[in-house]
């Protein structure tokens, strides 16, 4: 197959020490070649089940890909790797929708699907920080009506500040502001045409927020990121993680 996927050997070597070690298993297929093959589904955008047989049974596959997700092996491969080259000049923040298929529908409700209804039906909300370079350095997934500024606060805090940190009108809260004011941080958010008290507003540093932006169209790229397809949020979660590692950080 012309479009296969495969980890080359400078990739494998930044990964490998971060995945698990002494795994059980009788004849266990071998970790780069099931990692390409998981990797190759989540850009093709294919059904597990036909995930090309030369990267072993798609079961074995899927399999290891579910597990690894529930153990946050993707979660933590993608932190090691971001940690090693932080950025804190500049960080811009958005969001971004992920229509649900309706294979994504049947799953439990709460935090494990992170499905809900906005204007374009049944979605899934990616939001992201990304650094001066326009990588992906912290992302979140929560269900498609959630407002943008109820999310920025924690996913921030996880960062060390930057400093400046810019958002689109959608983030124009007072709360937020005050946030990144008392981390050392300046806010470059346009003020909502209704707030009564005018901040100031560096239209210069603004248009770096594109960052985030173009980082959010390379994402989508993966066609399991622009459309989600995962019933359970900790899969879809951990395919953007694993998409934002190979993309940036490999």
């Amino acid at each position: 197959m012309a479009n296969e996927f495969w980890l080359s050997d400078e990739q494998w070597a930044v990964i490998e020490p971060c995945l698990p070690k002494n795994q059980p298993g009788a004849r266990r297929v071998d970790d780069r070649r099931v990692l390409s093959g998981i990797i190759h589904v989540l850009k093709s955008g294919c059904r597990w089940r036909d995930c090309p047989a030369l990267y072993g049974p798609y079961t074995t596959v899927y399999n290891r890909w579910n597990r690894w997700s529930r153990r946050k092996v993707w979660r933590n491969l993608f932190e090691a790797l971001r940690s090693i080259s932080p950025d804190d000049d500049f960080h811009a923040i958005d969001s971004t929708t992920a229509k649900a298929h309706r294979a994504a529908a049947g799953g439990k409700g709460g935090r494990r699907r992170a499905i809900g209804r906005s204007r374009g039906g049944r979605s899934t909300k990616i939001h992201a920080v990304c650094d001066s370079l326009g990588r992906a350095i912290a992302l979140d997934v929560t269900p498609g009506q959630r407002g943008d500024v109820r999310v920025a606060i924690p996913l921030l805090t996880a960062l060390p500040p930057s400093q400046s940190c810019a958002a689109d009108a959608a983030y124009d809260a007072d709360g937020l502001r005050q946030f990144l004011l008392a981390r050392g941080t300046v806010p470059v958010i346009p003020n909502n045409p209704t707030r009564r008290r005018i901040h100031p507003f560096d239209r210069s540093v603004y248009k770096r927020r594109n960052l985030v932006e173009r980082m959010f169209c390379r994402l989508k790229d993966w066609r399991r990121i622009a459309t989600r397809y995962d019933k359970l949020a900790r899969n879809f979660m951990a395919a953007v993680e694993l998409a934002a590692t190979i993309i940036w950080w490999v």
